[in-house]
C-alpha cells in the first residue's frame, strides 16, 4: 500500500478516533504521536487495521452513542462457550485425580460451590453495559487511580496464568489423536488460534462466542451415551471418606476457577446497551456461567460434574486410565472415552480441542485491556501489540508447565483466587455501600476515570486489600507454603477469609476516608469564605 494512501487513512482515523472513541483515547494517541516518535509506525500499523475492521479502542470507556447492542443473549453465549469446554472438565476432573476425593462427594462439592459462586461474575457483567467502562477502568472507582494499579497488574499475571492452564488442556486435547502429535505442537496450535480470534477484537470475539459451544456439547453428549455403564457402575465403589482438609481445598479450587472471572467479565458488555435491566444482564450471564459448571439430574453431567464423574471411574476403566496417563492428561482421558467412536471419536476430539480459544480469546482480550490499565503511557501502545506480548509469553511457558498439570493447576487457580476475591469483596462494598447499587452519572462521575484528583484516593482499598491477605495467609494450603490454621486440618479457606475481610475493612476504612474528604472540603470553604470577607 502506498504512503498517500496510508497518510490518507492516518487522516481518516483522526476524525475516527473523535467520533468512536471518546476524547480519552483520542489525546492518548495525540500525545503519542507527538511525543514519542518511535510509536508513530506502530500508530500507522493500527490506522491500517482499523480500516479493515479491526477493533483498536483503548480501554476510555464507550461513549453512550457507541453502546447500541442490543442482543443481550450475547452476554449468555460468551460465557456459556467460555465455560462449556474442556477447560471446565478439566477442573472438576480434579476432585478425584488431586484431592482423592470420591465422585459422589466432589459432585455435591461442585453443585454447591458453582450454584453460589457464579453469582458473583454475573453481578460484575452488570458494570459493563451500564457504565461502558473495562473492569480494571471501573476499579479506579473503588481503588482510586493510582491504587487501581495492583489490581491491574495482579490481573495481567492471572490472565496470562489461565491462559497457560487452557492452551495445556487444549493442547493435551489435540496431542491425544494422533501419535504424530504432541502436547508441545498442540499447545502452538490452540494458541495462534486463539491470538487470531482475540486480535479482531470485542465484535468478532461475540461472534465466535456465539457458536463456539456447538461441538462441545455434542461431546459431552457423546461421551455422556457412551460412559453410562461405567459411571453408573462407579457410584457404587467404595472410597474412604473425605477429610474436612481435601473436601475445603477442592471447594477452594473450583471456586477460584469462577470467581476469578469477576475481573473480566464486565469487559464484554462494553458496546451493549444499557437499556436492558440489571436484573436481566445479570440472569443471562449467570445462567451462562453455571449451566455449563454444574447441571445434574441423575447422571446428565456438564462441565465440572462430567470431569468430577468420568476421573473418579477411569482407575476402574483400563482403557481411559491408560489415556489419562496417571492423572496428568485431562485431554487423553477425553479423547479414551470417545475412542469407540473410531474416526468420529478423533474428529469430535479436535473439535474440542480447536474450541478451546473460547476460553482463551476473552482472557487474552482482558489480558490487554488490563496491561493498558497498570500506567497511562502503557496506552500509547495499541492493544493488538499487548495481544503480541501474550502470545510471546504463553508459549514457552505453556509448554514446560505442561510436563506438571495438577500442580501447576492447582497453584495457578489458588494463587489467582486469593486475590480476585479480595478485589471483589472491595468493588462490590463499595457499589452497594457507597455508591446506592445505582449506575447514575451521580453515582458514577465516567468522566473523571482518569483523573486522579477526582477519583477516591484509594487508600481503604489498598489497606483492606493488604489486611485481606494477612487474614488469609494462615489459611493457604499449597504446595510451597501451608499456614498454621490449614496445617491443623483445615484445608485451604483463604478464598472465603480473604472475601469477607477485604469487604468489612473496606467499608469500616472507606467510610473513614470519605468523612476524612467531607471534613477537608468543608475546612478549605472555611478557608475560602474567610479570605472573601477579609
Amino acid at each position: 500500500m502506498s504512503v498517500p494512501v496510508l497518510d490518507q487513512l492516518h487522516a481518516n482515523s483522526d476524525a475516527l478516533n473523535a467520533s468512536e472513541k471518546g476524547s480519552g483515547d483520542a489525546s492518548e494517541h495525540r500525545e503519542a504521536n507527538s511525543t514519542y516518535t518511535p510509536l508513530r509506525f506502530l500508530h500507522r500499523i493500527t490506522v491500517l487495521l482499523a480500516h479493515y475492521g479491526i477493533e483498536t479502542h483503548g480501554i476510555a470507556p464507550i461513549p453512550m452513542a457507541e453502546r447500541v447492542e442490543t442482543r443481550w443473549y450475547q452476554m449468555f453465549f460468551v460465557w456459556f462457550s467460555a465455560n462449556m469446554n474442556v477447560l471446565a472438565f478439566g477442573t472438576g476432573t480434579a476432585g478425584p485425580a488431586f484431592f482423592s476425593l470420591g465422585v459422589r462427594d466432589a459432585i455435591v462439592i461442585v453443585i454447591v460451590i458453582d450454584l453460589v459462586f457464579c453469582l458473583f461474575p454475573a453481578f460484575f457483567a452488570v458494570f459493563g453495559p451500564k457504565l461502558g467502562t473495562r473492569a480494571m477502568v471501573q476499579s479506579r472507582f473503588s481503588w482510586g487511580y493510582y491504587g487501581s494499579i495492583i489490581p491491574s497488574v495482579l490481573n495481567v499475571l492471572s490472565m496470562q496464568g489461565f491462559l497457560i492452564l487452557n492452551c495445556i488442556i487444549g493442547g493435551q486435547t489435540l496431542a491425544s489423536v494422533s501419535p504424530h502429535l504432541n502436547d508441545t505442537l498442540g499447545i502452538v496450535i490452540i494458541s495462534v488460534i486463539s491470538l487470531a480470534v482475540t486480535f479482531f477484537g470485542y465484535r468478532f470475539l461475540h461472534w465466535y462466542e456465539s457458536i463456539a459451544w456447538v461441538p462441545n456439547v455434542v461431546a459431552f453428549i457423546a461421551m455422556l451415551a457412551l460412559g453410562y455403564p461405567q459411571l453408573h457402575a462407579n457410584q457404587s465403589v467404595a472410597v474412604p471418606a473425605p477429610t474436612p482438609r481435601l473436601v475445603l481445598s477442592f471447594a477452594s479450587t473450583i471456586a477460584s476457577s469462577i470467581i476469578s472471572w469477576c475481573t473480566m467479565t464486565s469487559d464484554y458488555g462494553v458496546y451493549h446497551s444499557p437499556a436492558a435491566s440489571s436484573a436481566r444482564i445479570f440472569l443471562y450471564t449467570y445462567l451462562g456461567f453455571v449451566i455449563p459448571s454444574a447441571s445434574i439430574r441423575d447422571m446428565q453431567i456438564t462441565g465440572h460434574t462430567l470431569g468430577v464423574a468420568f476421573a473418579a471411574a477411569a482407575p476402574n476403566v483400563p482403557v481411559w486410565n491408560a489415556a489419562f496417563q496417571n492423572s496428568s492428561s485431562v485431554g487423553g482421558l477425553l479423547y479414551g472415552v470417545l475412542s469407540p467412536l473410531g474416526g468420529f471419536g478423533k474428529f469430535l476430539t479436535v473439535l474440542v480441542a480447536l474450541s478451546v480459544p473460547s476460553a482463551c480469546a476473552p482472557t487474552m482480550y482482558t489480558f490487554s485491556t488490563s496491561f493498558m490499565s497498570v500506567a497511562h503511557w502503557f496506552t500509547f501502545v495499541p492493544r493488538w501489540v499487548y495481544i503480541l506480548v501474550s502470545e510471546g509469553i504463553l508459549i514457552p511457558v505453556a509448554i514446560i508447565g505442561a510436563q506438571k498439570f495438577y500442580a501447576t493447576f492447582v497453584d495457578i487457580l489458588s494463587v489467582i483466587g486469593y486475590w480476585s476475591t479480595a478485589f471483589a469483596g472491595i468493588v462490590m462494598t463499595e457499589h452497594l455501600l457507597f455508591r446506592g447499587a445505582s449506575f447514575t452519572e451521580t453515582a458514577y462521575p465516567i468522566a473523571t476515570w482518569n483523573v486522579p484528583g477526582q477519583l477516591p484516593r484509594g487508600v481503604a482499598a489498598v489497606l483492606a486489600f493488604v489486611c485481606a491477605f494477612g487474614a488469609l495467609v494462615p489459611f493457604m494450603s499449597q504446595a510451597w507454603y501451608v499456614g498454621p490454621v490449614a496445617k491443623d486440618g483445615s484445608g485451604d479457606c483463604g478464598v472465603y477469609v480473604g472475601f469477607v475481610v477485604a469487604a468489612l475493612c473496606y467499608a469500616v476504612l472507606r467510610g473513614l476516608e470519605r468523612r476524612w474528604d467531607r471534613g477537608r472540603e468543608r475546612g478549605v470553604m472555611v478557608q475560602v469564605e474567610d479570605e472573601l470577607k477579609a
